[in-house]
């Protein structure tokens, strides 16, 4: 049976032009560049760089309003009402904006040197070696098989496997053993192990012989689980040595390189680097907080396609093609005035927003000492500035701010509050700087438990249970009490 019915609701839908807002402000400033650069390539009435409109006839008028937005705009048959986009009397508002930026702030392109690839400098090094064909073909395949911290993470068995479809060489395991033997050979040392103690096993052997790398072998060969779990007590009995003959023989283990791989420096990778959203400096007892310039790039609208509305604005005879071209400009002048705008919005949203956190913040800014941070969650900025959580999310996740003590992620300035025993509210970046501090200066000969470091933390005035000691312990990266032990 059909029923037909009637039904009211309210709902909030996002723009197209919100929702891209918001993407500008959430990327960070070299993804920002992209963007823009990404936008000057589809946009043609979009230009970049200082635009000399000085004696122009007219300009684009730069209003802010509803109507340059309105999507549901439709052509007239008769005229297209070009006024709103040209203007004799007044310059647009992003003409006059003020650019306070240095020109020291401009991007500079960092070239990378080309070099031999990893893999191509292990090859290399192959050739100086007198192999068969067979082996050869086998130990550059183990070579292509090495992965960028240097280690072969495949079995002997599908290595043959795929000799044998992929390259057609047919060979038994024995065969690859002995070529392995050869790749082995190869530096950085310990490239082509296996595994970790494979790797630590190669680079010792390849040392020059004393007692300590001998008994370290013997350590690494015959007893690494007890060494990885840090058994000294039962290393001792197995290998009949004292604390010292042990405690050398650790020092030579802990000078190994776990990632071989990783020291090859003529490698090709493109470095990351993090370019600063935000500068925070002390200037005579006070802080001062700039945005980088990168973030404030010169766009204007396309003297050519005003030119294109005036022209057609005062013919006479209007052809069909002459307002589809029109249609085509208003579309591409209303993008590009948006894209304007949509700019300036994100330098003030990312400029108010880490103010707000600056200043919530500034006894931390002024000293440098995380234990002066405030317990601080995305609302309390929120309610601040007045914006929504959402768009806190987006400036603090993603941003980074160069402060007189390093460079800082944002979000990392946020974090949550508990209750030391006086009841005040404190950040748990500061009770997880404390608990680092303890744990650094801890007998390693003796290590505490969790247990023990939550009593420690409750007498300096921080009640928080074992369970919560060994989360905020995890969360440093730091092991537990057993793998920290040092003999």
């Amino acid at each position: 049976m059909l029923k037909q019915h009637l039904q009211f609701k309210l709902s909030q839908k996002l723009s197209p032009q919100q929702i891209q807002l918001m993407k500008l402000i959430q990327l960070p400033t070299q993804a920002f560049e992209q963007r823009i650069k990404q936008e000057l390539e589809e946009n043609p009435a979009l230009e970049g760089g200082k635009d000399d409109y000085e004696n122009d006839e007219f300009d684009s008028d730069f209003d802010n309003s509803g109507d340059d937005f309105n999507d549901s705009e439709t052509i007239g048959n008769d005229e297209i009402n070009v006024d709103e986009y040209l203007s004799d009397d007044e310059i647009p508002d992003y003409r006059t904006q003020a650019n306070n930026y240095s020109s020291d702030d401009d991007d500079k392109t960092m070239p990378y040197a080309a070099g031999t690839s990893f893999t191509q400098h292990l090859i290399n090094q192959l050739n100086t070696y007198r192999l068969t064909d067979e082996e050869y073909s086998i130990a550059e395949f183990l070579v292509g098989s090495v992965d960028e911290s240097g280690y072969i993470r495949r079995t002997l068995t599908d290595i043959m496997d795929d000799l044998a479809f992929t390259q057609n060489v047919y060979t038994t395991e024995d065969k690859i053993k002995h070529v392995l033997k050869i790749v082995h050979q190869l530096d950085p040392a310990g490239v082509g192990a296996r595994n970790l103690q494979e790797c630590l096993s190669i680079q010792l052997h390849r040392k020059e012989k004393t007692p300590d790398t001998d008994l370290a072998i013997d350590i690494v060969d015959n007893a690494f689980e007890l060494f990885t779990k840090k058994h000294y007590e039962k290393l001792l009995q197995k290998f009949d040595i004292t604390e010292i003959q042990l405690r050398d023989a650790i020092r030579e283990i802990e000078h190994l390189n776990p990632k071989p791989g990783g020291s090859y420096s003529g490698n090709n990778r493109i470095v990351e680097h993090v370019v600063p959203d935000f500068a925070i400096k002390i200037i005579d007892g006070e802080l001062e907080l700039t945005l980088n310039g990168r973030n404030a790039p010169e766009l204007h609208v396309s003297r050519e396609y005003n030119n294109m509305l005036k022209g057609y604005k005062e013919s006479k005879d209007k052809s069909k093609s002459q307002k589809d071209a029109v249609l085509f400009i208003k579309q591409k002048l209303d993008a590009a005035k948006w894209f304007i705008e949509a700019i300036k919005q994100r330098q003030q949203t990312l400029f108010v927003t880490m103010s707000a956190i600056m200043h919530y913040q500034e006894k931390y800014f002024l000293t440098g000492d995380e234990r002066n941070l405030k317990p601080m969650i995305l609302k309390d900025i929120a309610d601040e500035i007045s914006m929504d959580v959402s768009t806190v999310s987006r400036v603090a996740n993603s941003k980074y701010v160069d402060t007189p003590y390093g460079t800082k992620l944002i979000k990392d300035f946020f974090s949550e509050s508990m209750k030391n025993d006086q009841g005040e509210d404190v950040s748990t970046r500061e009770i997880k700087k404390i608990l680092e501090t303890v744990i650094e200066e801890e007998d390693k000969r003796k290590p505490l438990t969790d247990e023990t470091l939550a009593s420690i933390l409750k007498e300096k005035g921080y009640p928080i249970a074992r369970r919560t000691v060994a989360k905020y312990r995890e969360q440093l990266d730091i092991p537990v009490a057993r793998l920290r032990k040092k003999i």
